[in-house]
């Protein structure tokens, strides 16, 4: 049982922060495509980015930043021009953007995180960003997280939010987040785009640290289609505004506060597999028995990124073969005499042996949980066993349908 609660509120739940989302013009549909999320005070400001060597110039000018002063007030986000592969154009783009924000703010641009999502090669439409910049400022307020939920988003089919709250002594503490993520999603760091708000007072060494462990935890084990992005970004702001004791190294305050940033991670990284592209589904893939966390974790993200499995949980066949395939391929040894398959109630493997089981009645099980609304019961479940060892770790993704290919065959036409 959680010591935590869920709240309303999404990145504005915790103290000291107010957001806006817009309508700049960024976006040839006409949909919001510009965010800001804001701190009143200063904030111990912590990130996580992609590791591609082809990266958007947002990712390259926080890294920068937050290297050299790990601390924030604001984010800003551009939706609809990733600004990545745009060379120095691009980034004169991306400092201009910080300059203007920094001027309405009457703050210094070095105090501005940067994000931008769209497609690749596309610089940002500047002349509608400046325009509306005093717009979106004016527009941020303690209740304008979903309004920022829905200006990042691009493919996505729903805004993603959580909050949730817990007690440190007498005091609340809240951590707030929003995302986007539907498609090219395979990250080596974080997510598409997440942002993560916090209300506590934590050291800047910590926060990182805290910030890295939640990602490899929940965005490093998501997969929709294998393809990383030039712009994946997790920041994360933590203001202090609780007025609880600072925290400055591990012990049960860290921890408990540690565990409620992973849950929220972990939800912001579930609901961006569920929104997969075409998907019908989230697949939760669980692995046990491996030697340690690490080598749980490779093998159930290559499981549940296997494109054969995706398909065939699409088609509802209960194919265990594939995951036994996949499992095999990690790259992390096990005696195969130990693999245990089970897909929700269905044992398929034990022992490394074929086991007996209902097919019809497994693919009725795919077929239900493809029926299920989302964010309720619509999780495909896959749990192997590979040894006795301690070693446990979970991922998400989800199937593989036509419409995937449908909506990246046609993404810029």
């Amino acid at each position: 049982m959680s010591d935590w609660k869920e709240i309303d509120g999404g990145v504005t739940a915790p103290r000291g922060y107010r957001a806006s989302g817009i309508t700049a013009g960024l976006k040839p549909s006409g949909l919001p495509d510009l965010s800001l999320i804001l701190s009143e005070v200063d904030a111990i400001a912590a990130g996580v980015f992609t590791t591609s060597t082809v990266r958007a110039a947002c990712v390259d000018y926080c890294r920068q930043l937050l290297q050299a002063k790990p601390s924030a007030k604001a984010i800003l986000c551009n939706a609809g021009q990733a600004n990545a592969a745009t060379g120095e154009a691009g980034l004169a783009d991306a400092l201009e953007s910080a300059k203007l924000l920094g001027e309405a703010l009457n703050i210094p641009s070095e105090s501005i995180l940067l994000a931008s999502t769209g497609v690749i090669g596309q610089r940002i439409k500047m002349e509608p960003l400046r325009a509306a910049i005093p717009r979106l400022v004016a527009e941020a307020s303690e209740t304008g997280s979903d309004a920022a939920a829905k200006a990042i988003c691009t493919t996505d089919l729903v805004p993603k939010t959580i909050a949730l709250e817990t007690m440190f002594g007498d005091r609340p503490v809240r951590i707030g987040g929003i995302c986007k993520g539907s498609g090219m999603i395979h990250p080596n760091m974080a997510t598409m785009l997440a942002f993560v708000t916090c209300d506590a007072a934590v050291s800047s060494h910590l926060w990182q640290e805290m910030v890295s462990r939640a990602a490899d935890r929940s965005f490093n084990q998501i997969t929709v289609d294998g393809d990383t992005s030039t712009n994946d970004s997790l920041i994360a702001l933590t203001n202090g505004q609780s007025r609880t004791p600072a925290i400055t190294e591990m012990g049960p305050e860290a921890e408990k506060l540690e565990a409620m940033l992973t849950e929220v991670c972990v939800h912001l990284a579930k609901a961006i597999a569920r929104d997969g592209e075409g998907a019908t589904c989230l697949v939760e893939v669980q692995v046990s028995g491996a030697t340690d966390e690490v080598s749980a974790s490779k093998i159930a993200k290559i499981i549940v990124g296997s494109s054969l499995v995706k398909a065939a949980i699409f088609g509802r066949d209960p194919n265990w073969g594939r995951i036994a395939a996949a499992a095999g391929r990690a790259g992390v040894p096990f005696d195969q005499e130990n693999l245990r398959i089970q897909l929700g109630d269905f044992l398929m493997m034990e022992n490394g042996q074929p086991k007996e089981f209902d097919k019809s009645a497994a693919s009725n099980y795919m077929k239900a949980a493809a029926a299920g609304e989302y964010l309720k019961e619509d999780t495909v479940l896959i749990q192997v066993a590979v040894g006795n060892g301690g070693g446990f770790a979970k991922a998400w993704g989800c199937d593989l349908s036509y419409d995937y290919v449908k909506i990246n065959a046609e993404y810029t036409t």
